[in-house]
């Protein structure tokens, strides 16, 4: 039986109906998994038009009246976008209020165990503050609404996972979060979400912050005051772990198979490890909640919004994760 997958359309004014309506029409998606979107009618109907979609528009009500038709698009429609104030291409409040409306009933049908998944396009922090939603994007949503008090990023990309230390804050305050305390309790968590992925051989790594590891504290003392205590204290625990590897060669390691996943110290340490090797195919996923989520890591595209030219690959992907994971998280 196929995966029942959720899929929020994201901001109205950007790609994420375009590139969903795309995605939908491949035979890649329709043979990985059942998807379900929720949406605004309109503004679908309109993506469909533009990227020249044959799928109609199967609207329900109740996720037992989707159907496993490839000509059909199944779709719960919460009918909230209005056309005469609609813009591509333009932040907005009542997209972001929108698109955070899209995102709830996901996570409710999800929650309820009507769907195995969600998986997320796109949404702009920009709307959502006008909008007063009061979370700044995805991971917050999904950590608040699924009582999950500080959800997991983990990428996937040509079979190499990274976590993150740490998500938005500046260089400056991810510095001072590289503590050896939070480590041990990162790797712990990461594992946990491989274990719950299905992922149990091999060993995570975690990267060097400084250049060069710090070179026994000569560029840098991150290394030898909190890194390394914190991996030979869970090593002494018995947790696979190794470390600290430098930057600019762990990821590559990972790559190759020695490494089960790389625990990134500071967000673009490992964004651009991942989008360098394959920006289109690097999938978010969000770990440690009662859920399973996937993400495009990709934003709203507004220059492009609305032109029918958005690359649906990032999606494709991210459906595709979800339907591979899906009943390793089920069980």
């Amino acid at each position: 039986m196929k995966p029942l997958i959720a899929i929020p359309m994201g901001d109205a004014a950007g790609i994420g109906p375009e590139i969903t309506a795309k995605a939908l029409m491949t035979e890649t998606v329709q043979r990985a998994a059942l998807c379900i979107v929720i949406g605004d009618r309109k503004i679908m109907e309109k993506a469909m038009e533009i990227v020249a979609s044959p799928m109609k528009l199967h609207v329900i009500k109740d996720v037992k009246d989707a159907r496993d038709d490839p000509s059909l698009m199944n779709f719960i429609d919460c009918d909230n976008i209005d056309m005469d104030q609609f813009e591509y291409g333009k932040v907005q409040a009542m997209c972001g209020a929108a698109a955070f409306e899209y995102i709830k009933t996901s996570i409710e049908l999800a929650m309820a165990g009507e769907v195995d998944a969600v998986t997320t396009t796109t949404i702009n922090k920009e709307a959502l503050k006008l909008a007063k939603v009061p979370y700044i994007g995805h991971t917050e949503i999904f950590g608040a609404l699924t009582g999950t008090e500080d959800p997991l990023t983990m990428f996937e990309v040509l079979g190499m996972r990274i976590f993150f230390l740490s998500r938005h804050v500046s260089l400056r305050d991810a510095c001072d979060l590289v503590t050896k305390d939070r480590i041990k309790d990162y790797v712990y968590r990461s594992l946990e979400v491989l274990k719950k992925l299905g992922v149990t051989e091999g060993k995570m790594a975690v990267a060097g912050l400084n250049p060069h590891i710090g070179e026994h504290g000569i560029l840098g003392m991150e290394e030898q005051t909190d890194v390394i205590p914190a991996v030979q204290e869970l090593q002494a625990e018995g947790v696979p772990v190794v470390g600290p590897i430098g930057a600019d060669s762990v990821f590559h390691q990972a790559k190759q198979g020695r490494w089960n996943s790389v625990l990134s110290l500071y967000h673009d340490q490992g964004h651009v490890a991942a989008k360098t090797l394959d920006f289109d195919r690097t999938i978010s996923i969000t770990g440690g909640m009662p859920i399973l989520r996937t993400s495009v890591d990709h934003g709203t595209a507004f220059d492009i919004a609305g032109k029918g030219i958005a690359s649906e690959i990032s999606l494709v992907e991210a459906i595709k994760v979800a339907a591979k994971y899906a009943p390793s998280f089920r069980s």
